[in-house]
């Protein structure tokens, strides 16, 4: 399961340097892939990995998303 988990996690940090997307998505999967990178390492288990990912992915969203709220704005 720790193989597939660092796919994941490796797939979400290349996708995340897209260009066409907005912040809030690029935020998203970077957050995740943090979010399951502390979890592992905090819990050393899957059900930690997840944890940290739905909330690394929320955090990184929340973040994009005001991001890009401000570049309107602007």
């Amino acid at each position: 399961m720790k193989s597939t988990a660092m796919i994941l996690v490796f797939a979400a940090v290349a996708a995340s340097g897209c260009t066409g997307l907005s912040t809030a998505s690029n935020g998203a999967m970077g957050g995740a892939a943090l979010g399951a990178l502390a979890g592992q390492a905090l819990g050393h288990n899957t059900k930690s990995t997840l944890i940290g990912t739905g909330i690394g992915a929320v955090l990184g969203y929340g973040i994009g998303n005001e991001v890009d709220k401000s570049k309107a704005r602007y």
